[in-house]
């Protein structure tokens, strides 16, 4: 009996802990428009190259991110989505991800690594091949994404 109470006082913990990080995390920051934006397309995960080793994404419709003119997010990791906020400027790329449901996707998914290098970006913008490029720090990571369309107004 002490040990539910002791669970579920955590489990009460924790979620207040998440509100107050959620509620407490900075307001976006617009992100420059520019010639070459990556906003308003659903840009679709197609390959990470880390360690000089390229995987291909067996879905990249289930890993998804949209950047939309207001510096916000949103996005799918496989059967999870999450929203957050990015920053792009011309020193880097920054992706801050916020709310996020935490489903388990099963053994093959590749949902926990997708949102691991979402939030290591630091370099990104479009690819000059009609793609978006996104690299961690140093380029050791680097995620390449495809035009999957208009994002859903």
């Amino acid at each position: 009996m002490k040990s539910n109470i002791t669970r579920s006082l955590i489990l009460v913990v924790s979620l207040s802990v998440l509100v107050l990080l959620v509620a407490c995390a900075p307001a976006a920051t617009p992100a420059p428009a520019s010639a070459n934006s990556i906003t308003g397309i659903v840009w679709q995960w197609t390959t990470v190259t880390d360690q000089g080793k390229t995987t291909t994404i067996p879905n990249p419709e289930n890993y998804t991110i949209v950047f939309n003119t207001d510096g916000t997010l949103n996005g799918k990791a496989d059967c999870n989505s999450f929203t957050g906020v990015y920053t792009q400027e011309s020193g880097g790329f920054t992706i801050k991800l916020g709310a996020s449901t935490m489903a388990f996707c099963g053994e093959a998914s590749l949902d926990v690594q997708y949102t691991q290098l979402l939030s290591s970006v630091a370099a990104g913008g479009p690819d000059g091949a009609g793609g978006l490029a996104l690299e961690t720090a140093g380029g050791a990571q680097r995620m390449l994404f495809k035009n999957g369309g208009p994002a859903p107004k």
